[in-house]
């Protein structure tokens, strides 16, 4: 394109463009609306596998301890303690539990053990990075 067939209100005064051209307008409209598409997808994945991670109760290096009401593990048959859970909860479940239902297979009591023990967590324990998604906000 030779400057004459540029609108005199697109070119600069010197070689730098300070105003955007309408054909670079819409390169970065498109650029943007697919990033929009390719992004949101990568989220909804994520949901989704947040909601399917495990949290194994007791991790499964201390199977066959018990759960106290605090969280901790104890060993077994220790008064007012629970056994550990026979199969891992989901994140879903565990989300639920924390806005007040029960964990699924438990009472009241046992549930609140049971989320007092996700909520000691920490990094490096079976069932922790699962835990931290389900406290991430969206």
């Amino acid at each position: 394109m030779e400057n004459s067939e540029i609108p005199a209100e697109n070119m600069a005064a010197d070689s730098d463009e300070t105003i955007p051209s309408r054909r670079k307008m819409l390169a970065l409209g498109a650029v943007g609306v697919s990033a929009a598409l390719t992004i949101r997808p990568a989220f909804a994945q994520t949901a989704v596998s947040v909601m399917n991670c495990q949290i194994p109760v007791p991790a499964p290096t201390s199977a066959g301890k018990y759960i106290d009401p605090k969280g901790n593990l104890v060993p077994p048959g220790t008064k007012g303690a629970f056994p550990g859970s026979a199969r891992p909860f989901t994140g879903e479940e565990v989300k639920r539990a924390f806005r007040g239902q029960t964990l699924p297979g438990t009472q009241y009591n046992q549930s609140q053990a049971y989320l007092q023990y996700i909520r000691r967590l920490q990094a490096g324990q079976s069932g922790f990075t699962c835990f931290a998604s389900i406290q991430m906000p969206r």
